[in-house]
């Protein structure tokens, strides 16, 4: 059997990977309590000490804006924290697993990104991510880089479906971005992803690291999305003082960090890799409002 290490267990993909790994081999789980990412010799010694064959890193810095002002903590947590767990698992023999972004792209390409498009991080956060990546492809490891976008899920803390839903109850007018293009993703989705990364990945592959896209399907701008978390909610029920929804630019709600412009991912790959093509946003996003207000 299996014994599978999943780090980052309380975010938004973590709770939704601890039941969904669970069937799939003997799974350890661990916060940020358990192990601390930005201490190298920590996660060094936790994975020769737990000698799993399988490593799924789940956690991260992803405060965009905060990573401006605290770029190296950013880099400890998912530039060389995913380097270390690459070097080690080659060195126990592990499989890993790592999440990464779309943020490692500049959005000027206006296409799905493929995984072989350069990337081209825009702030101190893609940046990070980035060099992650290079550490783990750099690594004698077999590994596989998930790159996905605009996450969310009824699990976890903030993200925006929660921010719109909390602040369309409080508020009669919100303004919301509609130039950056993207894929709401729903964090269950990834984790079914992951698993069946897994079970398609034999034990004995050789070394080297395969890049893979996974969203949902379609695009939206954070304007379209927000409008569909309002539909969607007001059809369940959500109290919402909301009346109007304004799409604004990029310009008139300045943030500390760059988005890219468009960040749509290519899941061509993963789609014949798996087998089962991503639902499509909207519907997702239905299925998570539904479970989050069950909570």
């Amino acid at each position: 059997m299996k014994k599978i290490l999943l780090l980052g267990r309380n975010g938004q993909v973590g709770q939704e990977l601890v039941p969904q790994l669970q069937p799939l081999g003997d799974l350890v789980s661990l916060g940020r309590d358990q192990l601390n990412l930005s201490q190298p010799e920590q996660v060094r010694t936790a994975l020769q000490t737990l000698q799993p064959s399988v490593i799924v890193n789940a956690a991260a810095y992803t405060a965009v804006d905060k990573a401006e002002s605290e770029p190296e903590l950013a880099q400890a947590i998912n530039g060389t924290a995913p380097m270390v767990l690459a070097q080690t698992a080659a060195a126990i023999g592990a499989q890993l697993i790592h999440i990464s972004t779309d943020y490692v792209f500049d959005g000027q390409h206006h296409r799905p990104y493929r995984e072989d498009h350069a990337t081209a991080p825009l702030g101190a956060y893609g940046r990070s991510k980035q060099q992650g990546e290079q550490g783990i492809c750099e690594s004698a490891a077999q590994a596989i880089i998930l790159r996905t976008a605009w996450v969310y899920g009824a699990k976890g803390h903030g993200n925006f479906v929660k921010t719109m839903l909390r602040v369309g109850a409080e508020r009669e007018e919100i303004r919301v971005v509609d130039d950056q293009i993207g894929t709401p993703t729903w964090s269950h989705d990834i984790a079914q992803a992951i698993c069946g990364l897994i079970q398609t990945t034999p034990l004995e592959s050789q070394p080297g690291t395969e890049i893979y896209h996974f969203t949902n399907s379609g695009a939206a701008s954070w304007y379209d999305f927000a409008v569909a978390i309002f539909e969607e909610a007001e059809q369940l029920g959500y109290p919402l003082k909301l009346r109007r929804l304004m799409p604004i630019t990029t310009e008139e709600y300045p943030l500390p960090a760059p988005r890219p412009s468009y960040s749509v991912l290519c899941n061509q790959k993963i789609r014949q890799r798996l087998s089962t093509p991503a639902q499509h946003w909207r519907p997702a996003l239905r299925k998570m409002l539904g479970e989050l207000l069950q909570r």
